[in-house]
């Protein structure tokens, strides 16, 4: 097994020159040397062919011992120096100081293609960044990542990756729900994969902490290696400048790939906000089931729903404002900063709309399609419709059927209602007064039927990784069997093709699956 090691971040960057692997802060750094802890006995339960293609690995090398070993954490590669990155962050909206990489250890950076990838371990141990906690992962928030990271890729949203998915033989202790009933499970580790794990924190620890000679080493060492449409001299307020507008870009249409899916991330704290528009750190997310921009995956928030779905664009323009004022002591100037930030809004505001519209088959926006969009949600939010399902099955709405009024006006998306009983004759009467001026627009458009139905396939998945799907994979990992995972990962593959050996999976959200857990909201132990 022959990787092509090519290290950057831990060779042109400060580390701490302390060794000692126990929790502190650390100063003057940009990150810590740390080894993996050897598993236990590890035992290799699922790997992404593409990213083991992709990092320069043949298929027989995930059957080698050496690929368990490096992957588990066993066993360091040669000529490697892992390490732990340093960064801050706000936590649901307050500054929480150093966090770091309490449960991650960057194995290596290997260039593959001329493409560059940083290999990090998710699981293997405790870092000078762990804090009080012991640094370890289980199955199943280990199966929740490594399943979403790959789905996210094919649904084409910017992500990081993983290559593989390993059992350390170790026991764990976990309080799933944070309700005092803590009990042992199964330890896991994931290998995540990304051109970078740089985040917002990194940048914003080393401004709090009024570090800026460090500030600008790593500024211009991300703009050297992963913004080369940067033309602006190096260590100029110009390209910090146009760095934060790329950053800026590359969020918002991160954000739009989410509210097109559904996505909900759960926790989009600065510290899990990828520098380079990656969805980053999967922890208890969710695809929305019915409707609901209230909606949000965590426990944690389920009192204040910061991190609800239609607060994801907000948020996410918040974050980059803490970004701005990280990146402020560069530019000495607040005034670019704060217009990339206006036009943030403004952006937001037109690609959402735009995006909305080709979820419906529309390519081009004519006057009047806000407020067309805008009843639509409205509709969706009054009564419980299965976002999936709704987009997926209305490109059975042609520009010649037939509103016959009543139930049957809704027959070509009945199966998106998860309380069709409900439907009372006030609420038919919306739906039947939108279809019509639906229709109405749908005249205005060129393409045939077909053409349309065909572009709209593209935009809307018919499957997405549903929480109480990837719970059922946990439920037959945990006893051995993980031929949902390998069935999963393979369907998620090709999200927005028919695929009909996988209808089943086409579905509503069971009804036992309501308040499970593990199937709705998860906390952030998840």
């Amino acid at each position: 097994m022959k990787l092509t090691i090519n290290d950057t971040f831990n060779t042109e960057l400060p580390a701490d020159k302390n060794r000692n692997n126990v929790p502190r802060q650390v100063y003057d750094a940009c990150f810590s040397y740390v080894d993996p802890i050897a598993p236990q006995k590890a035992t290799l339960i699922h790997v992404s062919d593409e990213m083991l293609n992709a990092i320069g690995l043949k298929e027989e090398d995930k059957h080698s011992d050496e690929f368990l070993a490096i992957f588990s954490g066993a066993k360091k590669m040669e000529g490697t120096s892992p390490y732990a990155m340093c960064y801050g962050g706000h936590q649901f909206g307050h500054w929480a100081g150093q966090l770091g990489d309490g449960r991650a250890i960057n194995l290596a950076e290997v260039r593959h293609n001329a493409q560059q990838w940083a290999l990090q371990l998710k699981g293997a141990g405790r870092t000078p960044y762990s804090r009080s906690a012991d640094g370890l992962a289980v199955l199943r928030s280990s199966v929740r990542e490594h399943l979403c990271s790959e789905a996210m890729h094919h649904l084409g949203i910017p992500t990081t990756r993983s290559l593989s998915l390993a059992l350390t033989g170790d026991q764990v202790w976990r309080d799933m729900l944070y309700d005092g009933n803590a009990a042992y499970e199964k330890g896991a580790v994931v290998c995540r994969v990304a051109p970078s794990f740089i985040r917002f924190g990194n940048f914003q620890l080393l401004t709090a902490r009024q570090d800026i000679k460090n500030l600008k080493i790593l500024a211009d060492y991300t703009i050297r290696h992963f913004f080369p449409e940067i033309k602006e001299g190096k260590g100029t307020k110009q390209a910090y400048i146009q760095f934060f507008q790329e950053v800026a870009t590359k969020t918002l249409d991160m954000i739009i790939h989410w509210q097109r899916v559904g996505f909900v991330h759960g926790v989009m704290n600065t510290d899990n906000f990828s520098i380079l528009g990656l969805t980053i750190d999967y922890g208890p997310y969710g695809w929305l089931e019915g409707y609901d921009h209230n909606w949000t995956p965590n426990t944690t928030d389920k009192d204040y729903r910061r991190y609800r779905f239609g607060n994801q664009p907000g948020v996410a323009l918040w974050n980059l404002a803490q970004l701005g004022n990280a990146l402020y002591p560069l530019v000495e100037e607040t005034e670019p900063l704060e217009a990339i930030l206006q036009q943030f809004r403004v952006d937001y505001a037109k690609k959402y709309l735009s995006m909305m519209l080709n979820k419906l088959g529309l390519e081009s926006v004519e006057e009047g399609d806000e407020k067309l969009i805008h009843d639509l949600t409205d509709l969706l939010q009054q009564s419980e419709v299965d976002m999936t399902l709704f987009f997926r099955n209305f490109f059975y709405f042609v520009k010649d059927t037939s509103i016959t009024g009543g139930i049957k006006t809704l027959d070509f998306i009945m199966d998106a209602f998860y309380k069709p009983e409900e439907l009372n004759d006030s609420v038919l009467g919306l739906w039947q007064d939108w279809l019509f001026k639906f229709k109405m627009r749908l005249q205005k458009d060129k393409k045939t039927d077909q053409e349309r139905q065909v572009f709209m396939n593209r935009i809307n998945p018919k499957y997405v990784l549903r929480n109480y799907m990837a719970q059922l994979a946990i439920d037959q990992a945990n006893s051995g069997d993980y031929s949902l995972i390998e069935e999963l990962y393979q369907m998620l593959k090709k999200p927005y093709e028919e695929q009909p050996e996988y209808q089943r999976w086409f579905a509503k959200r069971p009804e036992w699956a309501r308040n499970k857990v593990g199937c709705s909201m998860l906390s952030c132990s998840s």
